[in-house]
């Protein structure tokens, strides 16, 4: 849209603050109400700041609407905005006027998806890192979770005006690729003919005996086992994604970290800034200056590195590359390490809001109604290989995507093969193909100056409504980074395209009527399309 109401209504918020006194206002943003009772557009602004201003939130609320008032009732805002309400605690909500809905929705016929795109990230650099699992085993449903997450929430950053990188951090050194080679050694010796003990803490999946045969095969028993394990496993993982609709700018090596002397330059770097000590041997970060709950080691007595050295050395590197947001999607196995990260991004002297970092929850994965019970090292996991090849690429994503990523997932299988309006994907794929349908079967042709003023029916207003919601909804999914929103709106569209069909006809009817409906539905098919490409998921236009 030319100028997003959103963004025009922000500005005017955040310019009548300042006048009342409110100058360092940090970014908010607009919510969409659930009810169509409480306005189109909501801002709790005037509650946030009661709390630290201790002042009456409905006072404030009155004195803002109060110095808005001078800008709303001159262009282009007298025109959009019919009415501003003080409610409840101090919400201000704030209603649009007919005029704006139908001009709004002749935007969208005139400029389609181009209609939503806007400059919201204003081109800022962006390092979106997910996904990043070890390349010790095929992918599992907790990765394919944050594959989807950071695929799509990339998606519509770029959509919004970002630029965004997307990143999967290699670990291709270490610990854990030590125990797949000797997991596979283990294997390769038991292929022939040795008696062993296998350790518990090894890698027992029946991949291990797939390598090894491997080897057998190709008589490579002499080579790094370790590295031969970890590269095949990366071939596998980087096939998966493909198939899952996700490729990385970048696959950055923990490896080439190393021996590119990053991680002894960062530690000298913060040596130098105050910020690392010696004790009992071993080399500590002063993490605690920065909020952390303790200081942490970053070379052990030993002399070894611990996981954070080499991750302050990564991010340093992001931030020398140029990016000024970085977003990392983590497993919640990984929760307790964001405070000490966070702090070393502080000690290098960047903002602590540059870094953000996002707790996917797991995903149980269902079969007839029992779930699948699953451990990673024992190799007893449902893959994302196995869930593309029973519910197919659009299911998978879009599946993964139905709940907050701070929420625990519960994945039906079964759900996601049937074809019917049970499962979420195929009721709004068959939506955007219902419409298809009736668009080749109208004898009209496609008039986007048709008089869409003519749709005042409930069911068409509360259609328009929902779909210029659009890219205030897209940009709730970034100011939360949970791309999760889309997959509610598509479904809440959808609804209400079958709820005006099921009792309004399109075609048949009077001429100018027939043609501002087949407009409305063409809107529908937009949004609808834009956010299942936003997903990655098709959108069929038979069915």
């Amino acid at each position: 849209m030319n100028e997003n109401i959103s963004e025009l209504l922000v500005c005017l918020i955040r310019e009548s603050l300042s006048k009342l006194g409110y100058a360092q206002v940090g970014d908010f943003y607009l919510d969409l109400p659930t009810d169509s009772r409480f306005g189109d557009l909501s801002t709790n602004i005037a509650l946030q700041l009661s709390k630290r201003a201790k002042v009456n939130p409905r006072q404030l609320a009155s004195d803002l609407v109060k110095a808005m008032q001078p800008s709303l009732e001159k262009e282009p805002l007298r025109s959009l905005i019919s009415q501003v309400k003080i409610e409840g605690a101090g919400f201000i909500n704030l209603y649009f006027t007919g005029h704006y809905f139908y001009t709004q929705l002749k935007e969208v016929l005139a400029q389609g998806k181009d209609t939503f795109k806007s400059d919201f990230g204003k081109g800022k650099k962006v390092l979106l890192e997910f996904v990043s699992a070890n390349p010790t085993g095929p992918l599992s449903v907790a990765h394919a979770r944050q594959g989807a997450v950071g695929d799509s929430l990339a998606n519509i950053m770029v959509f919004l005006g970002f630029e965004v990188s997307r990143e999967y951090y290699l670990n291709d050194e270490g610990n854990q690729i030590n125990i797949l080679g000797n997991s596979v050694s283990l294997r390769l010796k038991e292929l022939e003919g040795q008696r062993i003990e296998f350790p518990e803490n090894h890698y027992q999946g029946e991949y291990i005996y797939d390598i090894a045969r491997r080897l057998q095969a190709q008589k490579q028993k002499d080579c790094d086992i370790g590295e031969y394990a970890g590269n095949f496993i990366l071939a596998i993982i980087k096939q998966e994604l493909t198939d899952f609709g996700i490729s990385f700018d970048c696959w950055y090596s923990q490896k080439e970290l190393r021996l590119r002397g990053d991680i002894e330059r960062v530690l000298e770097e913060l040596k130098a800034r105050g910020f690392v000590y010696a004790q009992e041997g071993a080399t500590w970060f002063k993490s605690t200056n920065f909020s952390d709950d303790k200081d942490r080691v970053l070379i052990k007595s030993d002399g070894s590195y611990t996981y954070l050295a080499p991750d302050i050395a990564y991010h340093k590197t992001k931030f020398e590359r140029g990016f000024t947001w970085l977003i990392n999607l983590w497993g919640p196995d990984h929760h307790g390490y964001i405070g000490r990260l966070k702090a070393s991004v502080q000690a290098l002297g960047y903002p602590e809001d540059s870094l953000a970092v996002i707790i996917v929850q797991l995903a149980s994965i269902y079969r007839e109604g029992k779930v699948i019970e699953m451990s990673t090292r024992k190799g007893q996991y449902i893959t994302l290989r196995e869930v593309l090849d029973e519910v197919g690429k659009d299911a998978a994503r879009f599946f993964f995507l139905m709940r907050r990523t701070s929420s625990h997932l519960d994945f039906d299988l079964e759900v996601a093969k049937k074809q019917n309006a049970e499962n979420p994907v195929y009721y709004v794929q068959y939506a955007h193909a219902r419409i298809c349908s009736i668009l080749r079967s109208s004898t009209l042709a496609f008039d986007r100056t048709a008089p869409v003023d003519l749709l005042k029916e409930k069911e068409e207003m509360a259609l328009i409504k929902k779909i210029l919601q659009f890219p205030s909804m897209l940009q709730v999914c970034v100011s939360t980074r949970d791309p999760s929103l889309v997959t509610v709106y598509l479904q809440e569209v959808s609804e209400l395209f079958h709820k005006f069909y099921d009792v309004h006809r399109v075609l048949g009817q009077e001429e100018a009527l027939t043609k501002a409906r087949l407009c409305l539905i063409e809107a529908a098919k937009t949004v609808i399309a834009t956010g299942l490409e936003l997903l990655g998921v098709s959108c069929p236009e038979k069915m």
